[in-house]
């Protein structure tokens, strides 16, 4: 339940209240009257923090791809082994759309998003990079290092993306046991991560 807007920082209590909506209704359920009216505040506050609409969704975007890099590096930090710390964050980049599928699906509709926008662009970067960066530790050795890492990280991100989007859409429904569909789904992902 969204908690009325009292004092203190009108921004984070719009904020919450839009990811409030994001998750219950989607997108599509967004307006800036709607997060104003949800806080008790003016229909014109959100406009005086995010200019529109587009500003607001990109910056609860960007609080979504921060939260969404803190997971990714916080399970590859819990593994020693390169290949173990990529497989870490394709788990947690799925865990993470299991546990905020709207604020994901929003991360993810670049046509809602104002991408020049700075909280926006760094967060983006940081969940890029950590991606990135594990790739291509994984491929170190490699003579050319660039081009694998490049190839390895579409490959690694098609796979997971494409997972997270068939599970949040229950396309995978006919590979999973209709008793643990999640829990079966991850047990999934483990097989497709340490496959040769």
């Amino acid at each position: 339940m969204i908690k009325p807007y009292h004092h203190g920082d009108l921004r984070a209590a719009l904020l919450g209240a839009a990811e409030e909506i994001v998750n219950r209704d989607g997108v599509a359920g967004l307006t800036l009257r709607g997060v104003a009216r949800g806080v008790g505040a003016s229909h014109a506050a959100p406009k005086n923090h995010f200019d529109d609409l587009t500003g607001l969704l990109s910056e609860l975007a960007a609080i979504g791809f921060t939260r969404f890099a803190d997971r990714m590096q916080a399970a590859a930090a819990a593994q020693t082994s390169p290949t173990d710390k990529l497989n870490a964050i394709g788990r947690a980049y799925v865990e993470f759309a299991l546990a905020e599928p709207g604020l994901f699906q929003l991360m993810f509709r670049g046509e809602r998003l104002d991408k020049t926008r700075p909280a926006l662009t760094a967060a983006m970067q940081r969940a890029f990079g950590t991606l990135t960066g594990s790739v291509a530790a994984t491929h170190a050795g490699d003579p050319d290092v660039a081009r694998a890492t490049r190839a390895h990280a579409a490959r690694a991100w098609s796979m997971v993306h494409g997972f997270a989007i068939l599970l949040l859409d229950d396309r995978l429904n006919p590979l999973l046991d209709a008793d643990a569909p999640r829990a079966d789904a991850l047990a999934l992902l483990d097989d497709m991560l340490t496959l040769d």
